[in-house]
């Protein structure tokens, strides 16, 4: 079985670490049935060890050494690279924020530490970044390049694009969107980012596939209501979009939201793109976008997102995606998407922190790609169903 690192910020329990990681050692519950890993987690390094650790007892029961650095959890405790696949989860920890309210987490560092050990070894094996690349987007640049650089295939983002959708929808390649809308909740650095890759992994299956960015605002408050009587987002697709949420009170979303925050995303071939936050009044997130003159509309679900917790299968999906791309050395969608929100993400708190200005994009405005035409482990129904059901980690592993 090919050989994966685990490089993590920490593991604790519920976090990205656990429920990503702990799949590659116990398997995948999906709704399809349950999957053994084809790969093997060979090593592991934790940045920080919380009290509420458990990676350590894990690592423990399951023969997986931990090392005291990044190189020696690459080299397995020699001199040369000697695993076939990393999976670098910088999500939680004791980590700064800055003044934007980013969370400073070290993925960079990360990063270079695991290109530099492909550098010297001439073996340019794949990497998956969870979460957005980095806070900074001359960071998120680096990465990018460097790992194109070194041809290795690199994967990265949320769980949404690989979530359950309420109804079942996926736009055509080339669909005439002339706007859409994704509606999310909770704060603009952590769930900012999923809102985004839910809007992205939609429009950039427009006509002409994406083009990049062109500006970024971010508005809250009174402002977002005002920009809707503008006309600067369409209210009608957000409405739509909300309806498809199925856990919600009775009422508007001005009746529940106090404080609403918006990010408005002009792109280069005009198209018209807006997160809308609204905390107080969902709990899981949705989407609506005019195309052609109709409007496609559904909920994204994750499963233990606002109600029970489940087994989290929404990450055995992201996560056999990963395999699939260390198995196959082919990254199983672009990442160029999440190199477009991580920037997205940072003009926006960046427009915030500077007065809700408008903020002219240009470095955005090249990050052009096509979207999948498919791909393989993501779930068709509108719930989790079958294995993801079942208690997680089973109580005996399937061999």
């Amino acid at each position: 079985m090919k050989k994966i690192a685990a490089i993590v910020t920490e593991y604790r329990p519920r976090s990205h670490a656990d429920v990503i990681i702990t799949k590659f050692i116990h398997g995948f519950p999906t709704d399809d049935g349950f999957y053994n890993p084809r790969v093997k987690i060979a090593s592991l390094y934790l940045d920080q060890i919380p009290e509420n650790d458990i990676g350590l007892n894990l690592a423990k029961e399951n023969d997986i050494p931990v090392y005291n650095s990044i190189m020696a959890a690459l080299c397995l405790g020699g001199n040369n690279l000697a695993v076939d696949g990393v999976l670098l989860i910088g999500e939680h920890g004791d980590y700064a924020w800055n003044e934007k309210e980013q969370h400073l987490y070290p993925r960079r560092y990360f990063m270079e530490q695991i290109c530099g050990a492909i550098a010297t070894s001439g073996k340019a094996i794949p990497i998956f970044n969870d979460k957005h690349l980095s806070y900074s987007w001359s960071d998120s640049k680096w990465m990018y390049d460097r790992a194109k650089n070194l041809g290795a295939p690199l994967m990265a983002g949320s769980s949404l694009p690989v979530g359950w959708r309420n109804p079942w929808i996926e736009h055509d390649l080339e669909s005439p969107i002339k706007e859409a809308v994704a509606i999310g909740f909770s704060g603009l650095d952590i769930y900012g980012f999923h809102t985004l890759e839910v809007l992205q992994c939609m429009i950039e299956r427009r006509a002409g596939g994406e083009s990049g960015v062109s500006s970024v605002t971010c508005l809250e408050g009174n402002s977002v209501w005002d920009a809707a009587d503008n006309g600067l987002f369409s209210f009608e697709l957000a409405e739509v979009a909300c309806s498809k949420i199925q856990n919600k009170p009775d009422g508007s979303m001005k009746a529940h939201c106090e404080n609403p925050s918006l990010f408005l995303i002009e792109y280069r071939d005009k198209t018209l793109g807006s997160v809308l936050m609204l905390n107080g009044y969902v709990s899981d997130l949705a989407y609506a976008a005019n195309v052609n003159g109709k409007i496609e509309a559904c909920e994204f679900f994750l499963q233990g997102h606002g109600g029970d917790d489940g087994a989290y299968a929404h990450f055995s999906y992201l996560a056999l995606n990963c395999e699939e791309m260390f198995l196959t050395q082919k990254s199983q969608y672009p990442v160029e998407r999440t190199l477009l929100t991580s920037g997205i993400l940072e003009a926006a708190l960046t427009s915030r922190h500077k007065g809700q200005v408008r903020l002219k994009t240009p470095w955005l405005e090249n990050v052009s790609y096509q979207s999948y035409i498919d791909f393989i482990w993501r779930p068709r129904k509108i719930r989790p169903s079958g294995s993801c059901l079942d208690p997680f980690p089973p109580k005996e592993k399937n061999l």
